[in-house]
């Protein structure tokens, strides 16, 4: 592993982003992205990404276009992403969702033609600072069996929900895949193995090679229950447009919807009730032998505090030297 102080760790990732193409603006949103990621412990969502990012946009011909919104209402709109990298279209689609949500209370935002969307508590958690509460869904290309099955039907499909709470937000997000694709390129590239009972080969053979499953299906979580979750978080994400089964790492469904609790009751109280009922679950006696219990994104907001106050991230160092590569390479 090679230790990047943060300052250090933004630097590159920006700079490989602008040596593929990508505005300095651009490239400051997904490093913020990305390195908020890292600062959580979440490295499969983190500087690794950055260089599927850079992959991506070298094998692809066409270039991005503007990104357009297609269609709108006072509390609705659907947004093309233009085939840009799905951090500047979720951040766009959150702005509009979030300005629709403040002047009438509730909005609902689709973007489609977009890909790698990130971690949806990135955008909830900026929602719910700002008072607001919401969902967000996506779909994407076909990498996930279905329970009972071998054979990819659905994306990854993450849902996530977020509530304003102090002092931090209460967020629960998931991935309805045994495991996350990114999880998955990152052991590729690390030469590491799956998990076992995580994926399945082309022949729909249980396999720990990442590189086999991504010619083949991820397992889905949750058995039936987790199996009727993604199917449901699909079928939002093709409600912005997006393609049922798009090709390659293409056209993933961005589907927000965000309101304001005072639209049904007194916003200040509900937080406090919200705060009292969170510390109330955490006062719940744990099993015996076992840890205190958290609420949903404690973890990510005191691992973050805790790198914060370190100033530094390990990153492996085959991720680092490839990411120095492509800070050159344009």
């Amino acid at each position: 592993m090679t230790a990047l102080s943060l300052p250090d760790a933004r630097a590159l990732v920006m700079a490989a982003m602008t040596a593929c193409g990508h505005s300095a603006g651009a490239a400051e949103t997904i490093a913020d992205h990305l390195l908020d990621c890292e600062l959580r412990g979440l490295s499969f969502g983190g500087l690794a990404r950055a260089l599927s990012i850079a992959e991506r946009m070298r094998t692809t011909e066409a270039p991005p276009r503007p990104l357009q919104v297609v269609s709108e209402t006072p509390v609705s709109a659907t947004v093309d992403g233009g085939d840009q990298v799905g951090y500047l279209v979720g951040m766009h689609a959150l702005r509009l969702a979030m300005a629709k949500a403040r002047a009438q209370g509730v909005a609902v935002v689709g973007a489609r033609n977009t890909w790698y969307t990130g971690m949806f508590s990135y955008y909830l958690e900026k929602a719910a600072v700002a008072g607001l509460a919401g969902m967000i869904a996506g779909s994407g290309p076909a990498v996930v069996a279905p329970h009972g099955g071998t054979e990819a039907r659905f994306g990854t499909n993450p849902i996530a929900f977020g509530v304003p709470a102090t002092p931090t937000p209460i967020i629960w997000d998931i991935g309805t895949s045994a495991v996350m694709y990114g999880e998955v390129r990152l052991k590729a590239r690390l030469g590491e193995k799956l998990a076992p009972g995580q994926a399945y080969d082309a022949t729909g053979t249980p396999t720990l090679d990442p590189a086999a499953a991504l010619e083949g299906a991820f397992g889905v979580w949750g058995a039936h229950k987790g199996s009727g979750l993604a199917l449901v978080v699909q079928l939002l994400g093709m409600m912005t447009g997006a393609a049922a089964d798009p090709p390659g790492v293409s056209d993933c469904g961005f589907f927000v919807v965000l309101f304001d609790p005072g639209v049904l009751t007194d916003r200040d109280d509900y937080r406090q009730r919200v705060a009292a009922f969170a510390e109330s679950v955490r006062a719940t006696r744990p099993i015996e032998d076992g840890h205190a219990v958290r609420m949903p994104f404690d973890r990510s907001a005191a691992r973050r505090n805790e790198t914060l106050r370190r100033g530094a991230i390990d990153v492996p160092e085959a991720v680092v030297a490839a990411l120095r590569a492509e800070a050159v390479s344009g």
